[in-house]
């Protein structure tokens, strides 16, 4: 529909309901799920919208209720296959149970803040964060408005914000005794010199239990928890190691490139010279050329439980906070072959 200068103007509802000869009202129900309207009316109407190129402002409808069906994501890191998945997932789940995802992307705490700040100027009804740990005054803004926020894999907020977490304290354990129960004595954990929450957990578990157990464990920090991280920590290695026989890489995402850095650049071969144990368990890690030893951690599992915090929190928005911890398991591959 032009206007008499021929640039294309808004179509609304009215110009539907003329051109279908019914009340606006009656357009009204047909795009409504639930309303009823008659066989013969909804065929008008929808042949109208079509031949007008009409579409439905779903945001103004649902601002008249409060609230929206957008649901935010703020999340960062998007080139790790972990989060690509565990991003895929929310998305799909989200679309299933009828809502509309919008993807931020943030990395520290203060563009977090920013982040959610701007999702509730379009009344989200919920807001899922996988990025950087939100501060406390954005969480209790979001509870001050009734807005759900559950955080995933990312430390107390002080706020009463649901929380879903992957035993990361179990997974570091697991790496350090599939190392000593296949033979190896002298470790090393290989960290991103910023480490978020969950990845410093996991390398705290391993030295802790190392310690307890009398072993020695080499700490090297380089690089970011990238490939190109993990590049650097083989060139951190290979300076400083000397007789190490097992490694546990915190992430899988760092362990491909630590891997092909020992390979290509320092003729360190995996496993017959070294033990490397990863963590996440990307799709990546299955591939021929890695064959990584690792603990799986669940992006569905993880999903699932995020989306059923979510939905019970719009449900009973006044219970309290619920925390739920998801198990991880040791998938065990050919870079710690006997």
């Amino acid at each position: 529909m032009t206007d008499t200068t021929g640039s294309r103007r808004h179509v609304t509802s009215n110009d539907v309901a003329r051109r279908a000869g019914v009340s606006r009202s009656a357009v009204s129900r047909t795009f409504t799920d639930g309303a009823s309207v008659s066989a013969e009316t909804r065929e008008k109407v929808i042949k109208a919208a079509r031949e007008l190129g009409y579409r439905v402002n779903v945001l103004a409808r649902s601002l008249h209720k409060q609230r929206t069906d957008l649901v935010g994501i703020v999340a960062a890191n998007l080139d790790n296959p972990f989060r690509a998945e565990q991003i895929d997932f929310l998305s799909s789940m989200l679309l299933e149970k009828g809502f509309r995802p919008i993807l931020l992307r943030g990395d520290r705490a203060d563009d977090v803040a920013d982040l959610i700040g701007s999702l509730l100027q379009y009344s989200v009804a919920g807001v899922i964060v996988t990025s950087d740990t939100p501060p406390k005054e954005i969480c209790m803004e979001c509870h001050s408005h009734g807005v759900p926020l559950v955080v995933v894999n990312k430390q107390d907020t002080g706020a009463p914000v649901d929380r879903v977490l992957t035993d990361f304290a179990a997974g570091g354990r697991l790496a350090f005794k599939h190392l000593r129960e296949i033979g190896c004595n002298r470790l090393a954990v290989v960290v991103p010199k910023r480490a978020s929450y969950t990845v410093l957990g996991r390398a705290l578990a391993f030295e802790t239990l190392a310690k307890a157990e009398g072993c020695d464990v080499l700490k090297l920090e380089a690089g970011g928890q990238s490939y190109a991280g993990g590049l650097a920590a083989a060139h951190a290695f290979a300076e400083a190691a000397s007789g190490i026989d097992g490694v546990f890489c915190v992430a899988d995402y760092m362990a491909l490139g630590f891997l092909d850095g020992l390979r290509f650049d320092h003729n360190v071969k995996v496993p017959e010279d070294l033990k490397v144990v990863g963590y996440d368990d990307i799709p990546q890690s299955s591939w021929k050329a890695y064959d990584l030893t690792t603990i799986a951690q669940s992006r569905e599992e993880l999903s699932e439980v995020t989306m059923r915090l979510l939905l019970d929190r719009l449900d009973t928005p006044e219970a309290p906070p619920h925390e739920v911890i998801t198990g991880v398991t040791l998938v065990q591959r050919g870079s710690t072959a006997g």
